[in-house]
């Protein structure tokens, strides 16, 4: 039955998404900053050669972590940390200005939008939301802590409104966060928010009145907690820092560790964000791909033009695509749940084996993230600081950095990095649920072989030939 719900969303954003696209001819004006696809170098071993390492690392080290079977070296490891400095002796100025630095972002991102130059290698707008918010602030989330309950301009807006007018379903979970994740995928994909800063900006806009209105109807705790994408995706990238908050202190700890706190997700809905997560940065980066544009002009040309325009077919093959590989990806690891519990025939239920080991994939997510926006972040960091250095009179041509051939590298190890910490959460789970140490090591194997597929495709889209999504410039 849980299953059915995701299939239901999908099927109606697809059907939505045909509607939307009879009405709406925005298709061919590009999603050219997020989607552009950077040169690759040409690999100096065989694919299958490559491949076969990638997922022979991932697997070699689920084996090696099955050789560490003492359990109080385990706990020890994942609950290590070291008190930094409380939060009281700080926190209320911090927090000041941090909703007073999100919430004049936010009006000037929009403001510029529509009243400043329309430039999209230099419009502050774009490059605020996009190498600012999409690239930087997830990085600083899962590599230092997350600080988005602080800037988060949405929230402190909504504290100064009326709120909970109604209680927060509880049935639905937070299928909202889920959906409303898909959605600005979608919307990331289809129309040239990253090309055209009055489109950005409506966008802004339309997202402001949503999560406002979720606010002001459900209360801000619930909404923020439940319904808000944005807020969902920062906490749980958070989890994989180093550093955390407990009990009014903050602590440092090894990456990761919190992957093995089973209250970190706690049903269904939890886990199909922590997959949207995984799919959308594996969607994006296979999209702009020589096999990705191949595919998708192969599926948009089976239709004669004549019956149905290349603008409709593009947005419903995006679509389709996109929704189908979330599926796929969401309904390979339900099975690989399924699957260890026949394997281990314990009398654990499937669904607290799906929870637990469901953690460990934000550090995979995390090391996708790092592989596909470390690079942008780091070739627009200097027209970032220009736009936030003058936001009304940015440079036409501001400076960008050529990154070195190396760093091609960098988004492989990150990868297998994010991997490596996933199993080594995994493992630590295992020892937590079973008492025995062989059920303990047989559990992980489904699981091991889900994210051995994970890497392997994440490694063969980088490595294929970059280019230019079709119908989307």
């Amino acid at each position: 039955m849980r299953l059915r719900r995701p299939l239901r969303l999908g099927i109606q954003f697809v059907i939505w998404t045909v509607v939307i696209a009879f009405f709406v001819d925005t298709v061919s004006a590009a999603n050219g900053l997020t989607l552009s696809g950077g040169s690759r170098d040409e690999l100096a071993i065989p694919q299958w050669l490559y491949l076969g390492t990638g997922g022979a690392t991932v697997g070699a080290s689920a084996l090696l972590a099955s050789f560490v079977t003492d359990r109080i070296f385990i706990r020890k490891m994942h609950e290590w940390n070291r008190p930094l400095l409380p939060v009281d002796r700080w926190e209320g100025v911090v927090t000041k200005v941090g909703r007073a630095v999100g919430v004049v972002i936010l009006i000037l991102t929009i403001y510029v939008g529509y009243m400043g130059p329309q430039l999209p290698n230099a419009s502050f707008a774009i490059l605020v939301t996009f190498a600012g918010g999409r690239a930087a602030l997830p990085m600083v989330a899962y590599l230092i802590g997350n600080v988005w309950p602080i800037l988060n301009p949405w929230r402190t807006i909504a504290l100064v409104l009326p709120t909970g007018f109604r209680t927060y379903p509880s049935k639905i979970k937070r299928w909202p966060a889920v959906f409303g994740l898909l959605t600005l995928v979608w919307i990331e994909v289809i129309f040239p928010v990253s090309t055209v800063p009055t489109v950005l900006a409506t966008a802004i806009v339309g997202y402001s009145v949503v999560t406002l209105a979720g606010a002001v109807v459900f209360g801000v705790d619930p909404w923020f907690e439940n319904g808000d994408p944005l807020a969902v995706l920062f906490r749980l990238y958070g989890a994989v820092a180093p550093i955390q908050r407990h009990n009014g202190t903050i602590q440092v700890k090894l990456p990761g560790s919190e992957l093995t706190d089973a209250e970190i997700l706690s049903d269904t809905s939890d886990i199909a964000f922590v997959i949207a997560l995984i799919w959308e940065l594996t969607f994006s980066g296979f999209i702009t791909t020589s096999a990705g544009a191949g595919t998708v002009s192969t599926l948009v040309g089976i239709v004669p033009v004549e019956l149905i325009p290349t603008t409709v077919q593009a947005t419903v093959v995006y679509t389709v695509l996109f929704v189908v590989g979330f599926l796929v990806f969401f309904a390979a690891y339900w099975y690989a749940a399924n699957l260890s519990r026949q394997w281990v025939g314990t009398y654990v239920s499937t669904e607290t084996l799906r929870r637990s080991f469901a953690p460990s994939l934000l550090a995979i997510a995390a090391g996708y993230h790092f592989a596909h926006y470390a690079g942008l972040f780091i070739s627009l960091s200097p027209a970032l600081v220009m736009a936030l250095q003058s936001p009304f009179t940015p440079l036409a041509n501001p400076i960008v950095l050529t990154l070195p051939g190396w760093f091609g590298g960098l988004s492989i190890a990150s990868i297998l990095v994010g991997h490596l910490l996933a199993i080594g959460a995994a493992h630590a789970v295992s020892y937590k649920i079973f008492a025995s140490r062989l059920v303990a090591i047989r559990s992980q194997y489904p699981f091991v072989f889900v994210m051995i597929g994970y890497t392997v495709i994440s490694l063969w889209i980088i490595s294929l030939p970059s280019a230019i999504p079709p119908f989307l410039q």
